[in-house]
């Protein structure tokens, strides 16, 4: 163990580190722009909509916490719904204007809107549903989900259900060209690394280059290692879907998503095509619990789509050079995705696999990190 001193200067540094991220990561939510592009997401909200107006015998006459309330629209849905009390908390300023649309709509005789991390807030009483829309990029980065867990452990009645309550991450190979382009802007980053030493020296008389690989690294990194936001066409999937990871909101703890581990086989459904990388998304059900169901099951996906996609849309993850593969061939492969060390919302993936032809040929190994930022 180290000295007083230093045990204290490391737990400022942590509480300062968290303070940090606290600030970054809520200071997004507290502008009405960013609330806007998520109400504005059609998807999103008809699901939303529809699990709640569809199954009214979970929300009317009872208690109801939305955890991360923001706007308050999930809060307002519930009480139209006919919930008895909705507990609306929002760790944000949003939580005013979350209050004024409470009373725009004549509803704060229902919804209370508690302005506070979930972490921190105390309830006068347990609640009969918690409702949360808290997915982020392929659904757990931004690590939203542990407040929810937070909040169900705290706060649910032991007969209560969860909205959503179950969820699902997919991963699928796909074509694109997005890697050519980014292998380009790579490029160009180091031809102007390499113009930048010569000048440097030829000008100050400072040789840089020493510092080439260093730079290099973090191109890489930057251009061709962290996925990627991406629109997917359904036609851009080249084989089958995967599912890697399966949520149970009701029981998961949070050891269970701080680390997504999976093996998996994947088909190529497509003649003669290249594996340009993969492609990572989720969907979350609203099922109630077995012991009270759903009277109308509900589905948001946000998979590769012609006319449904969502705000969320997918991540990609790039190879470096792609493989040409073809229909009949199989892909085994291996994943793990944990959180960063630098910051716990943030994403770290190794993605491992090999490739056996319809021929019978095994193609050597392939190993690649990821990063989700």
């Amino acid at each position: 163990m180290g000295s007083s001193e230093n045990a204290i200067g490391g737990g400022r540094t942590a509480a300062v580190d968290k303070d940090v991220d606290f600030a970054n990561y809520f200071c997004t939510y507290a502008f009405l722009f960013h609330q806007k592009e998520m109400l504005s997401d059609r998807v999103r909200m008809d699901a939303y909509y529809n699990a709640i107006f569809e199954n009214k015998h979970h929300f009317n006459g009872k208690a109801v916490l939305d955890v991360g309330t923001g706007s308050g629209i999930l809060a307002i849905w519930s009480a139209q719904a006919g919930a008895r009390k909705v507990y609306a908390v929002e760790a944000t300023k949003m939580s005013e204007h979350a209050r004024a649309l409470v009373k725009a709509n004549n509803l704060e005789h229902v919804v209370e809107v508690i302005e506070g991390s979930m972490e921190d807030v105390t309830l006068p009483e347990k609640v009969d549903v918690i409702i949360s829309e808290w997915m982020g990029y392929f659904l757990l980065r931004e690590s939203m989900f542990d407040s929810v867990i937070c909040a169900r452990d705290r706060w649910l009645k032991p007969t209560g259900a969860m909205y959503p309550s179950h969820a699902r991450m997919w991963f699928a190979p796909i074509r694109t060209g997005m890697g050519e382009r980014k292998l380009g802007d790579y490029q160009s980053a180091m031809d102007d690394w390499y113009n930048f030493v010569d000048d440097t020296k030829t000008y100050y008389g400072v040789d840089m280059s020493v510092l080439t690989n260093p730079f290099s690294e973090e191109q890489k990194k930057y251009y061709l290692q962290t996925s990627l936001w991406n629109h997917l066409h359904p036609h851009q999937v080249i084989g089958t879907a995967a599912i890697i990871k399966d949520i149970d909101c009701l029981t998961a703890s949070v050891s269970d998503i701080e680390e997504v581990r999976s093996k998996f086989s994947l088909s190529i459904t497509m003649e003669n095509t290249k594996l340009c990388g993969f492609g990572g998304w989720f969907d979350v059900h609203f099922r109630g619990r077995s012991e009270d169901p759903a009277a109308q099951e509900i589905i948001l996906t946000t998979a590769p789509s012609i006319d449904y996609s969502t705000h969320w849309g997918q991540q990609v993850f790039l190879l470096d050079p792609p493989i040409r593969v073809s229909e009949g061939d199989n892909l085994n492969a291996s994943f793990l995705m944990t959180r960063s060390k630098e910051n716990h919302r943030l994403m770290e993936v190794e993605l491992g696999y090999e490739i056996q032809q319809q021929s019978g040929k095994l193609l050597a190994p392939f190993k690649n990190k990821y990063y989700i930022e």
